[in-house]
């Protein structure tokens, strides 16, 4: 690692953005100044977002500092997620090979569908009256 220490990653997901700082601890987190339980109350999230950590092997050994803006939790929990991925491969390139096989490197492009003119939204439609 560099001398200083702390790597930073950037992840996104929806409209969700997340910049990581990562550096070797005692597994201490914090989501906008506040622990990762506090921040994301459904377990499903804090899994999703230990879920590098987990399959590395390496849980408890980084001290994770996060800033995540923009989007909903679910999207912020997938942005936090692709970040602490990303910071692992560029601690330890042996780690890319178990992330990339569950598809935690990758970036999910999906995003809201844009509204059509003359619809209510992007696919519903107007009800249809037959008289």
């Amino acid at each position: 690692m560099a001398a200083s220490d702390t790597t930073h990653t950037i992840g996104r997901r929806k409209e969700a953005v997340c910049r990581l700082y990562i550096k070797p601890g005692s597994g201490k987190w914090s989501v906008n100044g506040r622990t990762l339980g506090d921040y994301f109350p459904r377990p499903a999230h804090v899994s999703a977002i230990q879920q590098p950590f987990t399959i590395t092997d390496t849980l408890g050994r980084y001290d994770v500092k996060a800033k995540v803006e923009g989007g909903g939790l679910t999207g912020q929990a997938g942005a936090l997620r692709l970040a602490v991925a990303r910071a692992l491969v560029k601690i330890d390139e042996a780690h890319r090979r178990k992330l990339r096989d569950l598809a935690l490197l990758t970036r999910d492009a999906r995003a809201v569908e844009r509204k059509k003119p003359g619809r209510p939204k992007a696919r519903k439609k107007f009800q249809f009256s037959k008289r």
